[in-house]
């Protein structure tokens, strides 16, 4: 059995395919599987992978499902205790696995580790080292765009961000897998949640190095699916994670912070798209998915509002 599962899921990114690939056949260390899900590509990445690749265990899905579905799938496939999820527009570090199983074998309450995600077209600068969210209901990217030596300190995070990150499979199994709802977009954001309010850590492990292009799959850093998906999948996710009083609790914040964002997005010329995204976002919370609050959780969800409330401050601050 493999100490460690690599899950990429991939559509149509046969650009991509031999840049991470190859890096993980230079690893040093060898104990691990990769576990490619495709999404229905119609650019040849199956035929590709299974000829050039032919170690690679390739799960073909009939048509594109979604991030979350690939992930879920490769990681019911997987026979490890921990599965490391990779985008494919990834390049990865000779010793990247070994520092990501180091980084969450050292932390036994962890349930994820982050790597240190750095711009694959300026290496001088880093993509994301750890994901937050504030009370204002903005996630980002901590770092984005700084020094790739701002943060070389090994930290708790508030999530993970799943372009690069190590899990621990065994508590998927009890705070359940990637929420297929999502399709992509905050879903790494949400089971980071989840995590949390059951008493479980989210680490950043600035050792294991990567270097990420960015919108390899959706093709730009602002377009229509992108932005509705994502406004959509925010109200979900602060539905369903948060209790009713929470969220009253955080509601001015939150009015204030959509409402920056709308401002934001109508001057880019995609309002119309992040409003819709919102209204959809209201409709699927319908569906009762609603994390079930457990009074010896209170604790889990005392802590995560405080770092709200602080990442909120740290965020308008720059």
């Amino acid at each position: 059995m493999p100490e460690v599962s690599v899950i990429i899921p991939n559509f149509n990114g046969m650009a991509y395919l031999d840049g991470v690939l190859s890096g993980l056949e230079c690893q040093t260390v060898k104990d691990f599987e990769v576990i490619l899900v495709d999404n229905g590509s119609r650019d040849g990445s199956c035929a590709f992978v299974a000829a050039s690749y032919p170690w690679v265990h390739l799960i073909e899905l009939p048509e594109n499902f979604g991030f979350c579905r690939a992930v879920n799938e490769g990681i019911k496939a997987s026979r490890s205790p921990y599965v490391l999820l990779l985008n494919n527009d990834i390049e990865v570090t000779d010793n990247f696995i070994e520092e990501m199983t180091a980084a969450i074998s050292q932390h036994t309450n962890a349930f994820s580790c982050a790597a240190r995600m750095i711009q694959f077209h300026d290496r001088d600068k880093l993509d994301d080292a750890g994901n937050y969210y504030c009370a204002l209901g903005w996630a980002y990217a901590r770092g984005k765009g700084k020094d790739i030596r701002t943060y070389e300190k090994e930290e708790k995070i508030f999530a993970s961000c799943a372009g690069a990150a190590i899990y621990r499979r065994k508590i998927f199994d009890k705070i359940g897998y990637f929420d297929e709802e999502h399709f992509a977009y905050l879903e790494d954001m949400d089971v980071g949640y989840r995590a949390r309010i059951n008493g479980y850590e989210n680490w950043y492990a600035p050792k294991a190095m990567v270097y990420h292009v960015g919108s390899g799959t959706s093709g730009s850093r602002y377009n229509q699916f992108k932005i509705r998906y994502s406004s959509r999948n925010n109200i979900y996710l602060i539905y369903k994670n948060m209790p009713l009083v929470q969220i009253i609790l955080n509601l001015p914040f939150l009015i204030v912070g959509f409402g920056i964002k709308i401002l934001f997005f109508t001057l880019k010329g995609f309002g119309r798209e992040y409003i819709a995204g919102i209204k959809n976002g209201f409709q699927i919370s319908r569906r009762d998915r609603k994390v079930v609050f457990h009074f010896k959780n209170l604790p889990h969800y005392l802590r995560i509002q405080l770092e709200l409330w602080v990442n909120m401050f740290r965020r308008l601050k720059g």
